[in-house]
């Protein structure tokens, strides 16, 4: 796995916070070579997921939040090829930690939307133990037809999709983060992907500065719910990118104006993840820590 380096920009209107690596100063259009033998992390896919059924790349709708650019790259761990004409899946829950098409369970599947004080900065309470709330469990129907949050998009023929969508926001017992699927050797027809096989269930997460930093936003500081950290997560693997934490940028001043997240998964098209029951594994790279 590529090291990480955090390094902080000043640009016009303010610092931004930025995270710097291989992967970001790689010349356009080629993957760095620590990628070639990373697999990204496979995870579990959570109780609320919801077959591709809006074939969107801004999954935005009237949901209040910070903006969210979320730019990923496909490609096949083994040769480096991207995929071209894949399905990648995102879904996540609002602001206040409500998933569409779950509202009556409201934040995160654990009553209703909490209100009041924003959070301290130091969460409490018991690491999550993989059960429901969007982590573990087995899946569950949906109770409305809502589907804000969600969406399905192909990947270009550099591998590339890009999602508009709002930062998440957090439910106890879960850290911060995205849901996805990559669907291979399917078709594209009028009424969206069809056949093929999920090659790859994984989720995205986000590092605890951004995350401090969005809890002064509203809606996000009506959030009441206890908050756990990337570290006290048991879904996220604790392996860095290849675990699904992204790679970051935004005015560390106004986050509010926008945040833009970026990364490359490594996938093995020939093969199926996609079970629930799929358990958090570390990277298949022999470089990784």
């Amino acid at each position: 796995m590529a090291s990480g380096v955090a390094v902080t920009a000043i640009g016009v209107g303010g610092a931004l916070s930025v995270n710097a690596s291989a992967e970001e100063t790689a010349p356009e259009g080629s993957a760095p070579a620590e990628t070639c033998y990373t697999l990204t992390s496979e995870l579990v896919e959570g109780p609320y997921y919801i077959d591709a059924d809006k074939i969107r790349r801004d999954v935005t709708e009237d949901q209040e939040g910070i903006p969210l650019t979320l730019e990923l790259k496909v490609i096949d761990a083994d040769t480096c090829k991207p995929l071209r004409n894949a399905a990648v899946d995102i879904w996540h829950c609002s602001a206040t930690g409500v998933y569409s098409g779950y509202e009556s369970s409201g934040n995160g599947g654990g009553g209703p939307a909490p209100t009041g004080p924003p959070p301290s900065g130091t969460p409490t309470g018991e690491p999550p133990t993989g059960g429901p709330g969007g982590g573990g469990g087995g899946h569950q129907e949906p109770t409305d037809d809502d589907r804000y949050l969600r969406g399905t998009w192909r990947t270009d023929r550099h591998g590339r999709v890009t999602f508009k969508t709002i930062f998440p926001g957090w439910y106890q017992g879960r850290a911060v983060h995205i849901h996805t699927k990559v669907h291979v050797d399917g078709t594209w027809t009028d009424a969206g992907y069809e056949g093929g096989h999920t090659c790859h269930t994984g989720q995205f997460f986000f590092d605890e500065k951004s995350v401090l930093a969005s809890a002064e936003v509203a809606p996000y500081s009506t959030n009441t719910s206890t908050r756990t950290t990337l570290t006290e997560d048991t879904i996220y693997p604790q392996n860095g990118h290849t675990g699904g934490l992204l790679y970051l940028r935004y005015d560390k001043r106004h986050i509010e104006k926008g945040v833009h997240a970026h990364l490359t998964m490594g996938v093995a098209p020939d093969e199926t993840h996609d079970s629930s029951d799929t358990q958090p594994s570390a990277s298949a790279s022999p470089s990784a820590s």
